[in-house]
């Protein structure tokens, strides 16, 4: 699940090139060049991105993002758990309303700790974190499973050597401590 704050938080625009738009009920405002936009730790990264408010008042109700082969548009956020959710695509749509992201073309998502999926489609709700994924005829949609983390096995005998010991020397080996004579010459 995202973080339960997110929701509170307002949208920001970090990054764009450029801007045409107006910030009214019912309007769209389109951003290009490198656009960042974050609302918490939900972060939405593309080359254009589109913003529509809602009917009734300025607040977004969804957000459209693309960007190019290159650079496909990206989405991230991190759960009350600290896990990060990671996701890219060929297009992306944030329904601000409900907390759900529509990636479409070749979509996939990666959560720590938990696995990834892939499909031409994939829908994921930040909120619970319910995922459902769909081929869309051509291809297949994949999931991987991460088995549950082992917990180490406790050092023996209490606790590990602070610095492992030093390897031992071959016979007739000098210790570094002791010095050489600087010259070693013999008189006639």
């Amino acid at each position: 699940m995202a973080k339960q704050d997110d929701r509170n938080q307002p949208i920001h625009v970090v990054h764009a090139d450029s801007f045409d738009g107006y910030n009214q009920p019912n309007s769209i405002s389109t951003f290009t060049g490198k656009v960042l936009i974050t609302q918490g730790t939900l972060k939405l990264i593309g080359e254009v991105a589109k913003i529509y408010t809602a009917k009734e008042d300025t607040s977004v109700d969804h957000l459209d993002v693309t960007g190019t082969p290159q650079k496909r548009p990206h989405i991230e956020q991190i759960d009350d758990n600290g896990n990060l959710m990671t996701g890219d695509a060929d297009q992306l749509h944030y329904d601000n309303v409900n907390g759900i992201a529509v990636l479409t073309g070749n979509a996939n998502v990666h959560q720590q700790n938990k696995g990834d999926a892939h499909g031409a489609k994939l829908t994921y709700n930040t909120q619970t974190s319910y995922m459902v994924g769909e081929s869309g005829g051509a291809g297949q949609v994949t999931m991987t499973f991460l088995p549950k983390q082992k917990p180490l096995p406790p050092p023996k005998h209490g606790t590990a050597p602070a610095t492992p010991p030093a390897p031992a020397k071959p016979a007739g080996t000098p210790s570094p401590n002791v010095s050489e004579p600087a010259s070693a010459s013999s008189a006639p």
